[in-house]
């Protein structure tokens, strides 16, 4: 019991009184949610027209259409994997040579842009494609090592992991790790960086999870974009984003089934699929991207918040309308430029430039 004696202020009574109306922490009821009328959402005005474009783009109507068999998931995928007319106009607007290879096993894209930074002449990136873990391999594995290549004059190496129906978990993380090896044996660990987007972002951060509890060496730096870092559905942008976002949609559309679909069963809020739910401390330097219309902006903010938690440095980068990559859909929006050249700063303040290791 709180006891007080003497006349109270009108100051002090209101406070008095605020105390007095306040629950009991342990009989507060669960919180009701908040009902919000329906309203139209202009595009804003103040981004540039090539992301107006991006962001007024209507839904799908085929968004709550979910595969019903392995050979259904295939035959969504196909559309996905962008054929080589596509990736060498992309080639040619950005003046960045794209050569095939296979590292350990795994096939990989080098994307070599016309000029390389001299400071980035020993450095190497290690890029590796979104899509749900499903969607987007072959060709459109590189189109974010070309924007990169491009945009931060470096050379990026694009992982073409596999995924189902031909391989399910942990699958596309071994292939990750089987090539984070082999850029090892001739550079060090400090003057490479690694970057995704989507369940790219999300394979950066399970990378080094896998990394540390392998004793490996760590990179320089990450830049995990809008990653699919839980697979549980927590996070609050997934209510208040959902059919604003008009890339994802909803946590009901194709993103997390198909997440499911990779991970056969296992548990999804294992950290090698969700990684918000790992150790971040250790962690290298970290640059997140995201959008304000982003399914994904509280996945991105969450481990942003988590990664300062656990003392790492981190840089959040939120962009204005955008929905879910957004700001690597359109290589000719001064935003995709603006997004990459960020990140590219970011490495070059974290990665050694020397490849002897010094």
């Amino acid at each position: 019991m709180i006891k007080r004696s003497g006349p109270l202020g009108p100051v002090a009574l209101a406070a008095w009184a605020m105390i007095g109306a306040m629950p009991a922490t342990a009989q507060s009821p669960v919180p009701a949610p908040r009902d919000v009328p329906a309203r139209s959402i202009p595009v804003p005005s103040d981004v540039s027209p090539q992301m107006q474009a991006l962001i007024a783009r209507p839904i799908s109507p085929m968004w709550r259409s979910i595969p019903k068999s392995p050979e259904e998931w295939a035959a969504w995928a196909k559309p996905t994997q962008a054929g080589s007319d596509q990736m060498h106009a992309l080639m040619g607007r950005l003046h960045v040579k794209v050569e095939k290879a296979v590292m350990d096993g795994v096939p990989v894209y080098i994307a070599t842009p016309e000029t390389i930074a001299p400071r980035n002449r020993n450095r190497l990136l290690i890029q590796i494609h979104g899509g749900c873990y499903v969607f987007g391999g072959g060709d459109a594995a590189a189109n974010e090592a070309i924007m990169m290549a491009a945009f931060g004059h470096y050379r990026v190496i694009a992982v073409d992991y596999r995924m189902p129906p031909v391989a399910y978990f942990p699958a596309a993380l071994d292939d990750v790790i089987t090539v984070w090896k082999a850029a090892l044996k001739t550079h060090p660990a400090k003057s490479m960086g690694v970057l995704g987007a989507s369940a790219g972002g999300a394979l950066t951060l399970e990378m080094v999870l896998k990394a540390k509890a392998l004793g490996l060496p760590l990179p320089g730096a990450i830049a995990p974009g809008t990653p699919m870092a839980d697979l549980t559905g927590a996070g609050d942008s997934f209510n208040t984003n959902a059919l604003v976002d008009n890339v994802l949609v909803s946590p009901d559309a194709l993103c997390t089934p198909a997440a499911k679909f990779y991970a056969q069963g296992h548990d999804i809020a294992d950290p090698l699929l969700s990684p918000i739910y790992g150790d971040f401390h250790g962690f290298p330097p970290t640059i997140l991207t995201t959008g304000t219309r982003d399914l994904l902006l509280s996945n991105t903010v969450r481990t942003h918040r988590k990664l300062r938690q656990a003392g790492v440095e981190a840089q959040l980068e939120v962009f204005e309308g955008q929905s879910h990559a957004q700001y690597e859909r359109d290589d000719q929006a001064p935003e995709t430029k603006e997004a990459f050249e960020e990140m590219a700063a970011f490495f070059d303040r974290h990665l050694s430039p020397y490849a002897n290791g010094l």
